[in-house]
């Protein structure tokens, strides 16, 4: 099978504090006959049609099991070994359920599951009531994904202890007093519980369908309806809707961000932290009550057709529970994601006495509005084409270098890889892609010339994947430009979905989508990035930890091969620059204040990421946070009285919008060390190309978002 236009991307009440008061029970969920047949109908997909099929026997069934209990409970702190051995117990009958259409197995499973966490939260609440002893010695342990299961109540009363002193301590070292504490982590748990209580068939069906397809293949996905409306959105960058981002805050719909030039933002009727209480549909339809209702939910109730209106219960940001709300009407319209597509800066570099401009390209994903391509319309939108503008602009500003900044890009369309390469290569093959039944096919790109044709830097990390990966790979096997950064994420395989519903000829959507693998991409130069991913040609430092992202942290993932290589012509030289590219970048980050401070950050998190056990004794944690404290200090002394990295304990909707969105808005507008490094490198590239001595030294500045 020959798929062009292919998919090879990585692809996610309101409580009042009431210690004593006994939870309603966890509702009990059955999964539903339409579920159970599209279990099926993948089930012989994916036994028939994946690029490495897997039969669905007593040894998938085990993996299933095992994928699933870890879902539900990936630190073990809600089941108990008991639980898993009564799981276990039917881990070999999973494929004859599939097969004959019974998820009462995965469903008793998830009622397990929910019955558990009621009970640990009740628990968790019932401590709150008392305080803890922090000059005891003893010590919590933070890394469980392979702890053995509590074997008891008690065992698991006690882990639990643990876990709430811990967060407890958090805060107290934050600066909390005891109120406040309990306030916070009564109605922390309490979320826990109301998520619970939101739970419905699909979830529990999504959930076991991720553990089947995963113990497939890493990047095979079942998508239901939801799940499949968010993908379309994500490739075609647009959406019809009220253009406001929502979050849900206590219970509440809060409004995080107003989409500039979308219905909300334009009336002038709706603001940041406004409440929506209430949703209803046309000019004079009931308005029904969400509060407390899933954000999902809400979303869905907010979107809908093109012109149509939606009419909104507002609980203003300024007021309280009790402030005068108000209905506003809006009218739907097209809303494009901009945030998510391309953008360009360009950053000034010093060289000697000449600065020099290099043009940034961010792309975080290969999008393509694939209906409107499929529909012929010839100003669809996609990934390449936005970029194409973006370097015809930064041409007419005379730029010297580009670089592509593909961090954590973890993929899209193919064609697009193949596409967006072109513009930097012109007519060539890009990739090769190997199906099933072992044929070959070498996808080029006709574009007669390249668009930009001069200095070209990628910067990469371990989140840059599949589309990222032929992109990076074909430039640096063309010579083109230098590959910086860190190793890819190494994920080598191609997926396309089938639509379950048009397969069973299903007059009405119920069955969702089937993300299958179906063939593996080659470099050009016949290796893979399976596993391996695009090595750089100059490294540097990153936060990311190769042992929980990438693909050799899969168990499963498909092994290292090539083939022959393509038939292409290497016309760049950069392989031959790379030792004095590399003698500069290391002279010039030897002295570089903040690049040196990057790397500190990087080992500090490495040291931390590696710290499985952490102590509850308050003397000793504040012994750390002095020690840390002293640290922020010193460079906060050179970076202008910035003290960054304070762990204030909460987590992110626990903290007023106001503050999450100031500490968002410091992370978006901290400094770059590793693009500013990137860029010099872009221009190191540029100065060796023309003769020069000396090496570039990037600055501040910048223009042209």
């Amino acid at each position: 099978m020959h798929i062009r236009h292919g998919l090879i991307g990585l692809f996610l009440a309101i409580a009042t504090p009431a210690y004593s008061l006994e939870p309603a029970p966890a509702p009990v969920l059955a999964p539903l006959q339409s579920q159970a047949q599209a279990a099926h109908l993948s089930a012989q997909f994916l036994t028939r049609y994946a690029y490495s099929p897997v039969p669905l026997n007593d040894a998938l069934s085990a993996k299933i099991m095992d994928r699933y209990i870890k879902a539900l409970d990936p630190d073990r702190s809600f089941f108990v070994q008991a639980d898993v051995d009564k799981f276990m117990a039917d881990s070999a009958s999973v494929d004859d359920a599939i097969l004959r259409e019974d998820l009462k197995i995965p469903f008793s499973i998830f009622n397990t599951y929910t019955q558990r966490v009621v009970e640990r939260m009740t628990y968790a609440r019932g401590l709150l009531k008392q305080g803890f002893d922090f000059s005891v010695q003893e010590s919590y342990d933070v890394a469980r994904d392979n702890a053995p299961w509590p074997k008891s109540a008690e065992q698991s009363d006690d882990l639990w202890r643990k876990r709430v002193k811990n967060d407890w301590l958090r805060l107290k070292l934050a600066g909390q007093a005891d109120a406040s504490i309990r306030d916070t982590l009564d109605k922390r748990y309490q979320n826990i519980l109301d998520r619970i209580y939101g739970y419905k068939s699909d979830d529990v069906f999504q959930s076991f369908m991720a553990a089947y397809t995963t113990s497939v293949d890493p990047h095979t996905d079942y998508f239901g309806a939801a799940a499949s409306a968010d993908f379309d959105i994500s490739m075609k960058l647009s959406l019809v809707g009220i253009g406001a981002v929502l979050q849900d805050r206590d219970g509440y719909t809060t409004i995080r961000e107003l989409v500039p030039g979308g219905p909300a933002q334009v009336s002038g009727k709706l603001a940041v932290g406004d409440r929506i209480i209430g949703v209803g549909q046309g000019q004079d339809g009931a308005i029904k009550e969400v509060v407390g209702t899933r954000l999902d939910e809400v979303v869905q109730m907010i979107r809908g057709a093109m012109s149509s209106v939606v009419r909104l219960d507002v609980l203003p940001a300024e007021g309280g529970e009790n402030a005068t709300h108000r209905t506003i009407s809006l009218v739907r319209d097209k809303i494009s994601l901009e945030k998510q597509a391309a953008k360009k800066t360009i950053l000034s570099v010093k060289d000697g006495d000449v600065t020099r401009k290099i043009g940034v390209v961010t792309l975080p994903a290969f999008y393509e509005d694939f209906d409107a391509r499929r529909k012929g319309d010839k100003d669809y939108r996609s990934a390449s084409r936005d970029v194409a503008k973006l370097l015809v602009e930064l041409k007419q500003e005379n730029v010297d270098g580009v670089l592509v900044d593909l961090r954590d890009n973890g993929g899209g369309s193919l064609s697009e890889a193949i596409d967006l390469t072109g513009l930097f290569v012109g007519k060539g093959p890009v990739v090769q892609q190997r199906n099933s039944e072992g044929k070959i096919e070498v996808e080029s790109d006709d574009l007669s010339a390249p668009v930009w044709a001069g200095p070209l830097g990628v910067l990469i990390n371990r989140g840059s994947a599949s589309a990222s990966e032929i992109f990076a790979a074909a430039i640096q096997d063309y010579g083109r430009g230098a590959i910086i950064g860190e190793p890819s994420f190494g994920k080598g395989t191609v997926q396309t979905v089938i639509d379950l519903d048009q397969a069973a000829h299903n007059s009405k959507p119920k069955f969702g989508q089937l993300k299958l693998t179906i063939a593996q991409f080659f470099r050009i130069n016949g290796g893979t990035t399976q596993l391996r991913g695009v090595t750089p040609d100059i490294s540097l430092p990153g936060f990311s930890d190769p042992k929980t992202l990438g693909e050799s942290s899969y168990d499963n993932a498909l092994p290292w091969t090539e083939i022959k290589p393509a038939k292409y012509t290497v016309f760049g030289n950069i392989s031959a620059l790379v030792p004095q590219l590399q003698s500069r970048h290391d002279a010039r980050v030897k002295d570089d204040r903040d690049f040196q401070q990057f790397v500190e950050d990087a080992a500090e998190v490495k040291s931390e990421r590696e710290k499985t056990v952490i102590s509850l004794n308050e003397a000793e944690r504040r012994k750390e946070q002095a020690a840390m404290a002293a640290r922020l200090k010193a460079r906060a002394e050179l970076d202008d009285g910035l003290v960054r990295g304070e762990d204030d304990g909460l987590q992110a909707n626990e903290r007023s919008l106001t503050a999450d969105l100031a500490l968002e808005n410091a992370r978006k507008n901290a400094k770059d060390v590793l693009r500013t490094e990137a860029a010099s490198i872009v221009a190191d590239e540029l100065a060796l190309q023309q003769g020069a001595p000396k090496a570039a030294n990037a600055r501040s500045g910048n223009s042209g978002e």
